[in-house]
C-alpha cells in the first residue's frame, strides 16, 4: 500500500501537505453531508419525487465543490468567479428546499435547520464576494 500511495502522490521528501481552517470550505463541506443525508432519506421515504431530491443533492453538495475550485485559484478574478458560482448553488438549494418544505415533504423542523444553514452559506459567500471584488477595483 505504501508504494502505491507513493506512486500516486508526488511528494517532495519529508513534506507535509496540510489545509488551514477555512470557514467557507468547513460550513460548505459538512452541509454538504448534510443535504447527502437528506437525499438518502428523500430516496427512501419519497422516491416519487426522486427527480426533485437529485436536484438539492447536485446544487447542495455544489455549494462546496466550486469553493474548494476557488481554493486552488490562479487570480482573484478566478476566485470570485468560482465564489460565484457557489453563491448561485447556494439560492438554488434554497430554492429546492423551500419547494420541498411548501409540499410537505420535509417537515418544518428539517426546512428551518437547512435553510438557515443555506442562509449562513450564502452570508459567508456574500461577504467573502464584496471584499474579493473591492480589492479587483
Amino acid at each position: 500500500m505504501e508504494d502505491t500511495v507513493n506512486e500516486f502522490w508526488v511528494l517532495e521528501p519529508g513534506a507535509v501537505y496540510e489545509q488551514k481552517p477555512n470557514a467557507i470550505l468547513d460550513k460548505s463541506f459538512a452541509f454538504a453531508i448534510r443535504i447527502i443525508k437528506l437525499h438518502k432519506w428523500l430516496h427512501k421515504k419519497h422516491i416519487d419525487i426522486a427527480p426533485l431530491a437529485k436536484q438539492v443533492l447536485r446544487s447542495g453538495t455544489s455549494i462546496g465543490a466550486n469553493a474548494e475550485e476557488a481554493d486552488a485559484a490562479f487570480t482573484k478574478k478566478e476566485f470570485a468567479s468560482k465564489l460565484g458560482i457557489s453563491l448561485k448553488e447556494a439560492k438554488e438549494t434554497r430554492y429546492w428546499l423551500r419547494l420541498l418544505h411548501a409540499t410537505e415533504y420535509i417537515d418544518e423542523a428539517m426546512f428551518t435547520s437547512l435553510h438557515t444553514d443555506t442562509n449562513e452559506l450564502m452570508r459567508l459567500l456574500i461577504a467573502i464576494l464584496k471584499t474579493t471584488r473591492e480589492s479587483l477595483r
